[in-house]
């Protein structure tokens, strides 16, 4: 059933949209236009306006607006149907008769009888934790885990009895027809008969509430060594997965006071910090995040502090949530608890203050996905550096704002060593922005060649020319050589060519070179230009080869200690005590093995 879309537009056309938001907010009259605090997220600029000629309201802070039912339903939180009925009872206008519907009538009532059931089997469960003996394990679980009595009726948890049939003969008990029982999600159909089994046994229950406070849907908790750690309500006429956040029926309201919302994974994740005073979090119902749920929650609030688990399973999920935020609009920042702690553990061990404490310290989406892309790469070594380029943009792309997204374009491209300045990486930074910018599609091939497309150093030329020029200071330098000095270079393929020339006893020259390293760009125009500079100091004896793989080396230790230097400030924003100690470790030996090796430079000058 549904009312007449003729009535709706009268409605809306009679109803002076002005009159009814003045019923929720004080307005005051500048020009001609409405301007005052917005009622959704209290700024007290002038910001909010409302037009009685185009009939909308509109809010520049929070970017709120529609009609007087787009209005009501925001601040009244209630849906459409809901909304009408409030704005028809202001103006004094009597509702019609629905039209009839009948699809999306039967799925209505079908959708009740869900609610209703679930409501009883809601509170029979409580009933079974609250009082009877097989509940005990369910209470000393929640006892356990510092849930108290208070949090535990807020939530309505209770306890499924270990039984095939417990709930199903209370169903009937109380009324309801078996089709319906088997409809309700609340049990599972037998594959060789007709008859079905208690879907939930031996669990604590959590109740999934909607926005308006009705059970939908049920998370059940193993409280043994069962392989399922839970299991949820499949989908219903009143429950669809992907559509509801756990615990917003009771923090909409702190969400929207304090103008953001804390996103965690689990059931306990928002009950514990629930508990401990955290009212404005929310919980994904354990899957991955969906737009829809983001929809519902950018009702209430337009910033997201991300706090999953800080493993590698939940930080895959926070990088997912991110990008589905994004699409949204939503400004998003990142919590990795230290330790990888999620919050219910963390809260319960260093408490609430420090938990808040270290929400505050959340860093932006970007700095979380740039820390995440470089861990455990080396960003000379092409192959990784084009993973990490690859695994950042993504993120950036999602972002609406322009402005945002060419800061949020350059500080990655500077963190993954992108230069703006270099003459070689330019050219390709600016085609990457490009593509990000006007969402083209990046060519397979792009960051692969742009992370190629590295300028040899001076000492890697140098020692190169010596290399070609001069069969004598080859057969001397080659043995002093190891593969781990080359190796991560983009000129690594000429130096394995020498390599491989020189076992064979074959000539150095520019065929041989080119046959060697057929089909890299690189080396193609690398062989030349090396060749021509090293025929223009040939075996110059100012030249030593020495002197040139020790300054080789040195480069080598001087792009690890950078390395160092970017993983330490990663290691302590995230304060991973135990990282910090192994990096600054590291850094002092290198630091220590590079001034040794500049001694001797200096005592024979």
């Amino acid at each position: 059933m549904r009312y007449p879309q003729t009535f709706i537009d009268d409605l809306k056309r009679q109803a002076d949209i002005v009159r009814v938001v003045q019923d929720y907010v004080q307005l005051k009259k500048k020009g001609a236009n409405w301007m005052a605090c917005c009622p959704f997220h209290k700024e007290k600029t002038p910001s909010f306006s409302v037009s009685p000629t185009k009939e909308i309201f509109y809010c520049f802070g929070c970017h709120k607006g529609g009609s007087v039912f787009n209005f009501v339903m925001e601040i009244e939180r209630v849906g459409f149907p809901e909304a009408i009925k409030i704005v028809a009872d202001k103006i004094g206008m009597p509702l019609p008769k629905m039209v009839d519907d009948s699809r999306f009538e039967a799925r209505r009532q079908e959708a009740d009888v869900v609610i209703q059931l679930n409501s009883w089997a809601m509170e029979w469960w409580q009933q079974q934790l609250d009082s009877s003996n097989e509940g005990r394990i369910a209470r000393d679980y929640l006892k356990q885990r510092e849930i108290s009595e208070e949090t535990q009726k807020t939530f309505r948890l209770g306890y499924a009895p270990d039984s095939w049939d417990a709930l199903s003969i209370f169903l009937r008990n109380k009324g309801a027809a078996q089709e319906h029982i088997d409809r309700s999600g609340l049990v599972v159909k037998r594959e060789d008969s007709n008859h079905s089994y208690d879907r939930f046994r031996g669990r604590l229950m959590v109740p999934v509430l909607d926005v308006q406070g009705r059970p939908i849907a049920f998370g059940g908790r193993t409280l043994t060594n069962d392989d399922a750690k839970y299991i949820n309500s499949p989908e219903t006429a009143a429950y669809v997965k992907g559509r509801n956040l756990f615990g917003l029926n009771l923090t909409r309201d702190e969400i929207r006071r304090s103008g953001f919302a804390i996103l965690v994974e689990g059931f306990l994740d928002l009950i514990v910090p629930y508990q401990s005073g955290v009212r404005n979090v929310v919980a994904s119902l354990g899957t991955a995040l969906t737009p829809d749920q983001v929809k519902l929650l950018s009702r209430f609030a337009r910033k997201v502090v991300v706090n999953y688990d800080g493993d590698r399973a939940g930080v895959q999920a926070a990088k997912k949530a991110i990008e589905i935020l994004l699409a949204e609009d939503l400004e998003v920042k990142v919590l990795v608890l230290p330790d990888n702690a999620d919050p219910d553990e963390y809260i319960r061990k260093f408490g609430v203050t420090e938990y808040q404490r270290q929400r505050a310290q959340a860093q932006p989406h970007i700095q979380f996905v740039i820390d995440s892309a470089l861990r455990d790469r080396n960003l000379h070594r092409p192959a990784e550096k084009a993973e990490a380029v690859e695994e950042v943009l993504p993120y950036i792309r999602a972002v609406k704002n322009g402005v945002q997204k060419r800061e949020y374009f350059d500080m990655a491209m500077d963190a993954l060593g992108i230069d703006r300045e270099n003459v070689n990486t330019s050219t390709w930074r600016r085609e990457l922005w490009q593509t990000v910018r006007h969402n083209r599609p990046l060519r397979s091939d792009s960051v692969q060649v742009l992370t190629r497309r590295t300028e040899a150093t001076a000492a890697e030329q140098r020692l190169l020319g010596l290399l070609f020029a001069d069969a004598n200071l080859r057969h001397e330098v080659l043995p002093m050589l190891r593969e781990e000095d080359y190796e991560d270079l983009a000129t690594a393929p000429l130096f394995k060519a020498v390599f491989e020339l020189e076992r064979e006893g074959a000539q150095v020259d520019f065929d041989s070179l080119n046959r060697k390293t057929e089909g890299d760009e690189f080396a193609a125009r690398m062989i030349p230009l090396v060749l021509m500079n090293s025929s223009l100091h040939g075996s110059n004896e100012h030249y030593s080869a020495t002197e040139c793989v020790s300054t080789f080396r040195l480069m080598k230790l001087d792009q690890r200690i950078d390395e160092l230097k970017r993983e330490l400030v990663i290691a302590e924003r995230e304060q991973d005590l135990e990282r910090v100690s192994k990096l600054a470790t590291e850094q002092i030996q290198l630091s220590a093995q590079r001034q040794g090796m500049l001694q001797p430079q200096s005592d024979t000058r």
